[in-house]
């Protein structure tokens, strides 16, 4: 099985570095894709100069859905895994891709945090992550369809369930994973679970005052989760009821926070606001996009919709000798602190 690993990038040199040499060490066959967002921290540079890395994607796009579909585009091999630039993956991990691959078509495998020395090990999981058991994927029963939710940095679809889902939706700056979980489930897609297939992510120490999120990182999280419910499964009580346990729930965490002296009322009221902002907007937009896009696929944002995502390419392939041909570079090089 010819594997691609597709690594999205955004400020994060040294780690990204860390994860290359992983990959390097357990996946030395595989065709590694690193996409680069506008970072100012030299990784251009630092991809150039590395061995092993066979195409560096430049996109000028800060959201991780685009950068996903942008490795996807370039990607040759018949089956493309996504890894995180501050994941790590573990012995066995090439193994436990072709295995599950063979099994289903799309496997996943668990992520353990390794936070900086006094932080909380669950504080910065995003939200495209699954539950916190690493045995087992999370799941859910939604609308009387089951959804297995997958890793979004430790993940690897075959060919033609990428094909089918048409990538990643990138009106979603953060949920991308977890909408895509749910279409692969309307097209009866299975996810596998994989032990072996394991991977560290090295988390940044915490710089917001509070370890939290801002107002507007909640109103995108509200945006996003209204959004992938209303354009998978249209205007149904339980979607409602989803969303509305969510928002209450953290509502209630908030004001908590409040009465520990860990927030203030303004930003209790302001947060609040940015939600019910991304609640509307979410809706509206979702519904939408389910009358844009009534295929199985449901993706009025994929790989097919766009043909701009890079400011400049440069592949190695050609130089290899390989079958594959790709340009240096589609226009002028990128500077590395634009």
């Amino acid at each position: 099985m010819d594997l691609s690993v597709v690594v999205p990038t955004l400020n994060g040199r040294d780690r990204l570095a860390a994860c290359l040499d992983a990959l390097a060490v357990d996946a030395p066959d595989a065709e590694v894709i690193v996409v680069n967002g506008p970072s100012a921290d030299g990784t251009t540079g630092m991809v150039r100069d590395r061995d092993g890395v066979d195409v560096l994607v430049e996109i000028s796009d800060r959201t991780v859905n685009v950068a996903r579909n942008a490795g996807i585009e370039v990607a040759t091999g018949d089956a493309v895994a996504l890894v995180d630039y501050d994941n790590r993956i573990e012995p066995g991990w090439r193994n436990a891709v072709t295995e599950g691959l063979d099994a289903a078509p799309v496997v996943s495998g668990p992520v353990t945090p390794v936070p900086p020395s006094g932080a909380d090990a669950g504080a910065d999981r995003p939200d495209d992550a699954p539950g916190d058991d690493p045995s087992e994927p999370e799941r859910n029963r939604i609308a009387g369809r089951d959804v297995t939710y997958f890793e979004s940095g430790n993940v690897a679809f075959r060919r033609d369930a990428l094909r089918d889902l048409d990538g990643f939706d990138e009106y979603l700056r953060v949920g991308g994973a977890r909408d895509a979980a749910h279409r692969l489930a309307r097209m009866d897609r299975e996810v596998a679970w994989r032990p072996a297939m394991a991977a560290r992510k090295e988390l940044p120490t915490p710089t917001a005052a509070d370890g939290g999120r801002s107002a507007h990182e909640w109103g995108w999280k509200y945006r996003g989760l209204a959004y992938r419910l209303l354009k998978n499964y249209g205007v149904r009580p339980t979607v409602l009821l989803r969303t509305g346990s969510h928002a209450v729930g953290d509502a209630l965490g908030a004001a908590r926070d409040v009465v520990r002296g860990e927030s203030t009322p303004s930003r209790w009221a302001a947060t609040g606001r940015d939600v019910l902002v991304g609640l509307t907007g979410g809706t509206s937009d979702g519904l939408v996009a389910r009358r844009r896009d009534r295929s199985p696929a449901r993706n009025p944002n994929g790989v097919s919709t766009r043909a701009d995502r890079a400011v400049a390419k440069y592949d190695r392939r050609a130089e290899t000798g390989g079958e594959r041909v790709g340009a240096e570079d589609e226009g002028a090089a990128v500077d590395d602190a634009e």
